[in-house]
């Protein structure tokens, strides 16, 4: 399990949104019950807890859990 704090910075398709941080970017899935009526915007920093899901050519994070700063 691997926590990341960023911004979800744009929707990619429907469960597939592109994650934001210090370090560089990286795709992140979010199905829609993680949710749980969250809302954010490019500008709120998240924190998501997940797991690497790693492909033969590529890896996300498929996320169990978001939540949203404070500022």
């Amino acid at each position: 399990m691997v926590t990341l704090r960023g911004n979800i910075v744009e929707r990619i398709s429907d469960d597939l949104y592109l994650f934001k941080d210090a370090t560089g970017t990286i795709n992140v899935d979010i199905d829609h019950k993680r949710w749980n009526g969250l809302t954010v915007t490019p500008q709120d920093t998240v924190e998501i807890q997940g797991e690497v899901d790693k492909d033969w050519n590529s890896v996300e994070i498929d996320v169990k859990q978001i939540s949203k700063i404070a500022k």
